[in-house]
């Protein structure tokens, strides 16, 4: 295993353990608002782990505010009894970017629970579909994961279904409208190429779930490769 690699999954080990610990000390409760929760994760990560800094925006979402698009900016809502709630964060640990969402589940709500394993589950099938792939194309994937989303009988809902990460800032496109670093459906160059230096890309995989008929939306992420 070549040392990118290596710094990307001890980021990405890193950001699971700040979600875990989130879990862990009950910080995900009725009558505290997303913004509340948002800064204490921030808070935790400095503390708990010395991350300063974070690539994207960070995302803590509650109820119909799962349904919004990683795009998306909802108005700040308060986490309710028997909510649904996705956090998805991109810590930099150690100069490397790692993105992390999961979703959390306040109650024992049949509907919520099913979307939360269902979006897992799918993100496995998922992974172990794209570890089978010798030819591969970003809106191929796209394409897959949007087909599976209404197998489990969801929408999708994300814009794209993934993203190269690396050591930040990662590579960027060469020229505005360039889709080749995103799992979007436009993009019909293989994701599976080395990178303009020769190296092997790392990309997230989303899996964004939406039923819109009653208001929720499971998401999960992480590296696939």
């Amino acid at each position: 295993m070549d040392e990118t690699t290596q710094k990307l999954n001890l980021a990405e080990q890193k950001a699971k353990e700040l979600l875990a610990m989130v879990e862990q000390r009950g910080l995900i409760v009725p009558g505290k608002s997303e913004s509340v929760l948002n800064a204490e994760v921030v808070k935790l990560a400095k503390d708990a782990f010395g991350i300063e800094n974070f690539w994207h925006k960070k995302i803590v979402r509650a109820g119909v505010n799962t349904l919004q698009p990683y795009s998306g900016n909802p108005p700040d809502r308060v986490i309710q009894n028997d909510d649904i709630v996705i956090l998805d964060f991109g810590p930099i640990f150690e100069g490397y970017e790692a993105d992390v969402a999961r979703t959390y589940v306040i109650g024992d709500d049949p509907l919520k629970l099913k979307i939360k394993k269902d979006v897992e589950d799918a993100w496995l099938e998922a992974k172990a579909w794209y570890a089978k792939q010798a030819t591969l194309t970003g809106a191929t994937l796209f394409i897959y994961v949007t087909e599976l989303a209404r197998r489990y009988g969801y929408e999708f809902g994300g814009e794209i279904a993934g993203h190269i990460v690396g050591p930040y800032p990662h590579e960027q496109p060469d020229k505005k409208g360039d889709l080749s670093l995103d799992v979007h459906p436009d993009n019909h160059n293989s994701i599976l190429l080395l990178d303009k230096n020769g190296n092997k890309r790392h990309w997230i995989l989303e899996m964004h779930f939406v039923d819109k008929a009653n208001g929720i939306g499971g998401y999960r992420e992480q590296l696939v490769n």
